[in-house]
């Protein structure tokens, strides 16, 4: 029996006949297997290509709307819908879209798209090997990452004062001529790496603030409706006495008077011609002094036999502007005429009193020695107050054989420096040379007004008026940036004046420190919104300049506050001297922070590096490069 099935078996063995139908039942599970991956792969494939392709586009899209300045809202709404869109094979309802809008209101910054993806397998168990899950998860999330493109404004705010004359520390070279230098290179270099942005206009642009006791906005732009054309601003009649011009004063025509009307004063009366029913304004003072010239146009043995008198007018408003009272003097906001202190006014440096008339004969005189006498005073004989603001003097022309005005004085005294160069694309040829022809005609002369020059360099750059160039102040992917460089503390010029028109100082920006701003009290203009630091009565160079660095460190803070980066310099300052230590402390804390680098004071790597360079003649070069590369990588795009 046992042998009988042994030999069965040996004859099953070496039997063929059904083993392909065996093989292929045995082959039949990993053939199904490999089909059902082979499905599953390709649906999965391009299932997951089709969701990174639509994010990657919602992604591109979306960053053109956060440029464009769309709420966060609506970008993040915009984002799901154009993801949604691009969705050919994949259902929405098996994605969900996350956003991560770039954290930062101003530079580029990253936008960052993720999505879930929940595939819906043909094999659940073969779907679950391909992407490595459990067999009852099968999700897969991507992300995809937009660097917004960066553009860059730039604010340089030079100081043009008189001591930039000197030479820079270790140069035989004036400061100036090291500072057109540094600067114009600082352009090159910028405008270099511009030139690669192809893809979005104007990547970097550069504006030009030259400051010294004052800041020049341009003559051109006086008609501009964010000037006070209609002399309504507090401060635009400031130390103007139109009182004996009034129709009721004996001895005024009766057709050519002044009449105030609220805050505004008005020519009344046929005499004045077509400006008859106009404001009175600084710029019509301007436009009414006139004087006399007479020029020889007949000699004999060299002496003048005929004359010729020729009267035209005195002098031309050359740009310059005064401060804002606070807080429009620390701020950019928009002037307007339903906020008259808003408005800018332009500088009128009041003709100072001359000689006083000591007998009724007029006889003898007594001079006083005021700077600014420029033009001839009234005949009667006022007191010394009245003969400065008096204003019927204005309207008599000035004879041929007067007495020249002072150096650097007139009605433009304090008014030293080129005008503003508003933004310019310096990718172009035109933009470039604006900027660096500005540069170079620079001059160095007057006072040093610091927090005057930020200020213009922040107004420079901003959306708002007066200078409208930059791009919006809320735009995403955009760096406003202000450069200032000053070689020494702020300075108004005080002089002993109580007793005759309490001028108390040189006039500039802030006009004469002994006036006090309309509904202030006591305070004048210079001094308002200071601290117990700043004497409100003490009229010396010292307290004027404690009150300009209260001012300047306001204006930081506002700046900085809304978005403006600020780099500072201070050239050839030492802190040995107590005052330009204070300078050099000033301009620091005025800085911003960098983005890119550490302090290297901080052995934790954790306190970022201020935005501030004490450069000296010899390595103003190399601060102004150092400046170069913070600006780049502002700009670069990943």
């Amino acid at each position: 029996m046992i042998r009988r099935f042994e030999a069965t078996m040996r004859r099953f063995a070496r039997d063929r006949r059904g083993n392909y139908a065996l093989i292929g039942a045995i082959a039949m599970v990993p053939l199904m297997g490999a089909v059902a991956l082979a499905v599953d792969f390709t649906d999965l494939v391009r299932q997951k290509q089709e969701t990174l392709n639509a994010l990657d586009a919602a992604g591109v899209a979306t960053a053109q709307q956060i440029v464009a300045n769309v709420s966060d809202a609506d970008a993040k709404a915009y984002a799901k819908n154009f993801f949604e869109a691009n969705l050919s094979h994949v259902s929405p309802a098996d994605t969900a879209l996350s956003v991560t809008l770039p954290s930062n209101n101003a530079g580029g910054g990253t936008l960052k798209l993720c999505a879930t993806l929940r595939y819906h397998p043909y094999f659940l168990p073969a779907a679950a090997m391909l992407i490595g899950r459990t067999a009852g998860d099968t999700t897969l999330t991507a992300c995809s990452e937009v660097r917004l493109k960066n553009t860059l404004e730039v604010a340089l705010v030079l100081d043009n004062s008189g001591s930039m004359s000197t030479n820079g520390s270790g140069t035989g070279q004036q400061r100036i001529e090291l500072l057109k230098t540094a600067a114009t290179e600082l352009v090159n270099t910028l405008a270099l790496q511009a030139g690669q942005m192809k893809q979005v206009t104007k990547p970097v642009q550069f504006a030009l603030v030259p400051f010294s006791a004052s800041v020049n906005v341009g003559s051109a732009n006086k008609d501009k409706t964010w000037m006070d054309l209609d002399g309504i601003s507090p401060i635009h009649h400031e130390d103007f006495d139109w009182t004996q011009m009034y129709k009721t004063v004996s001895g005024v025509d009766p057709n050519k008077y002044i009449e105030k009307v609220g805050a505004a004063y008005y020519q009344r009366g046929t005499g004045w011609g077509a400006d008859a029913g106009k404001a009175m304004t600084r710029f019509t003072l301007y436009q009414d002094m006139m004087a006399t010239t007479r020029t020889c146009t007949k000699k004999k043995n060299g002496s003048c036999q005929t004359y010729v008198d020729t009267t035209a007018q005195y002098q031309a408003w050359k740009g310059c502007v005064e401060a804002r009272p606070y807080p429009y003097n620390a701020d950019d906001t928009t002037p307007t005429t339903s906020t008259p202190a808003s408005l800018f006014v332009p500088m009128f440096a009041p003709d100072e009193a001359g000689n006083f008339w000591t007998d009724s004969t007029h006889a003898s005189t007594t001079s006083w020695g005021y700077t600014n006498n420029w033009w001839v005073d009234s005949a009667d004989s006022l007191a010394v107050a009245k003969r400065q603001s008096d204003m019927r003097k204005y309207f008599v022309t000035k004879p041929y054989n007067a007495a020249a005005e002072p150096t650097d004085g007139g009605p433009n005294s304090g008014c030293t420096t080129s005008a503003i160069t508003p933004l310019q694309d310096i990718t172009t040829t035109t933009g470039k040379s604006t900027i660096t022809n500005a540069i170079s005609a620079m001059t160095p002369t007057g006072n040093t007004n610091v927090p005057e020059g930020l200020a213009w360099g922040w107004r420079a750059l901003s959306s708002n008026e007066p200078f409208t160039d930059g791009r919006a102040n809320t735009e995403k992917g955009n760096d406003k940036v202000v450069i200032v460089l000053t070689d020494g503390a702020n300075t108004y010029s005080p002089i002993a004046d109580a007793t005759y028109a309490k001028n108390m100082s040189t006039y500039a920006a802030y006009g004469y420190t002994g006036l006090t701003y309309p509904g202030s009290g006591t305070v004048t203009r210079l001094f308002m919104n200071t601290s117990a630091s700043v004497g409100k009565t003490t009229y010396t160079g010292a307290n004027y300049t404690t009150a300009l660095d209260e001012q300047m460190q306001t204006l930081c803070a506002n700046a900085k506050n809304s978005n403006i980066i600020v780099m500072t310099v201070s050239l050839d300052l030492v802190d040995t001297k107590s005052a330009e230590k204070a300078a050099m402390t000033a301009l620091k804390t005025c800085s911003s922070d960098s983005r890119f680098r550490k302090d290297p004071a901080d052995p934790t790597g954790k306190t970022a590096a201020k935005l501030y360079w004490n450069a000296t003649g010899a390595t103003l070069s190399k601060s102004f490069k150092e400046i170069a590369d913070e600006l780049s990588n502002l700009r670069i795009v990943g």
